[in-house]
């Protein structure tokens, strides 16, 4: 409730006596201005607040499951919510969990050193639409064959060929910080942090309950920092989890969507998701005809005994280009380096033939 509102409230209360508690509840209802389909919510938190002198609770409604945006562009940004620490989690819910999180000094890791290094010759790409000289190209490049002859008289010695360039293809990276997944959520930051200052162009977004954009944080050179500004602009640590409608968010926002066009997408993820598995399996198919692959990358997939078991993981395999292990750091800069040349192991193929019929 904004400032105004509430002098608005109280100056209304003021008016009305109050003789009785019906006339603080007319006060809120002009002052505060409820939708008429809203009353019965508007109500209920009401009596919570004023009557029973409960905690406020919020009343289940498709308004108030709507999934928080959060850019770091500072869009979107609400108040958060009285925080506690998250618990570790082994399972998927839906309750929201506004935390903060610290995180240990990341240091110097090797593998992600070698992983920099290896990198911009290793990601995938796509051909640009400008052209550049080329001994063997598969087109005359008319402007410099002119431009060659004027330089000769007329004369074009050799023929002047071009071809297309290549550039990197961008790279999105969603990043499940639920509970459940809590003890991954440092090394996928420091991943995206790596890839971040490898590639042209990566974005970076976490989805727990809200969905957040940290690609700014993970742009800074040292990654003490990065963690350091992902940890205050990310609200949901280790809390609930709707991938679907996080993963749902994402595409509703025009900008967001174009990130992914063209995009090696990557979800970081056990997918457990706690709603109906019917939101998340329309937003992957939707992702997926945005996106040139995507992969989905399970800490779950680590143990060798694991097979896709869950509804929602099941319905969305056939969307998937690539599904895998997501354990380890190891795991991760493998995945990437591999994306470009077609790794069969990653392949989704193998895991519909052991996901149940």
């Amino acid at each position: 409730m904004a400032a105004e509102q509430t002098v608005t409230f109280m100056a209304a209360v003021t008016l009305l006596g109050p003789r009785s508690m019906a006339d603080i509840r007319r006060a809120a209802h002009a002052s505060l201005a409820p939708t008429p389909e809203r009353f019965t919510q508007f109500d209920a938190l009401f009596d919570a607040f004023f009557v029973r002198g409960a905690a406020v609770v919020p009343v289940s409604g498709a308004d108030d499951e709507r999934t928080v945006v959060k850019d770091d562009r500072g869009q979107g940004v609400e108040p958060p919510e009285p925080t506690r620490p998250g618990d570790s989690g082994a399972a998927a819910t839906r309750a929201e969990v506004l935390a903060r999180r610290s995180f240990a000094r990341p240091g110097a890791d090797e593998r992600l050193r070698r992983f920099a290094r290896r990198a911009p010759d290793r990601l995938p790409r796509r051909r640009a639409f400008r052209r550049a000289r080329a001994p063997s190209g598969d087109a005359i490049d008319i402007r410099r064959a002119l431009r060659q002859a004027v330089a000769n008289d007329g004369d074009v010695p050799r023929p002047v060929l071009s071809r297309r360039r290549t550039r990197q293809r961008n790279i999105l990276l969603l990043v499940d910080i639920s509970g459940s997944m809590k003890q991954h959520t440092r090394d996928y930051l420091m991943f995206a942090h790596a890839l971040t200052r490898a590639a042209d162009r990566v974005e970076t977004f976490t989805f727990g309950t809200r969905l957040t954009r940290i690609t700014r944080a993970m742009r800074l050179r040292d990654s003490e920092r990065a963690l350091g500004e992902a940890q205050h602009g990310v609200d949901d640590w280790d809390g609930g989890t709707r991938i679907g409608d996080a993963l749902g968010a994402f595409l509703s926002v025009p900008r967001f969507a174009g990130y992914a066009r063209g995009a090696l997408a990557v979800v970081l993820s056990d997918a457990l998701e706690s709603g109906d598995p019917g939101a998340m399996i329309e937003a992957v198919r939707r992702l997926s005809r945005r996106v040139w692959r995507l992969a989905w990358l399970t800490p779950l997939a680590a143990d060798a005994r694991f097979r896709p078991a869950t509804a929602a993981l099941t319905a969305i395999l056939p969307w998937l280009d690539d599904f895998g292990d997501g354990g380890s750091i190891e795991s991760l800069t493998e995945y990437t380096l591999s994306a470009a040349s077609g790794d069969e192991r990653w392949r989704t193929a193998r895991w519909l033939e052991l996901a149940p019929p």
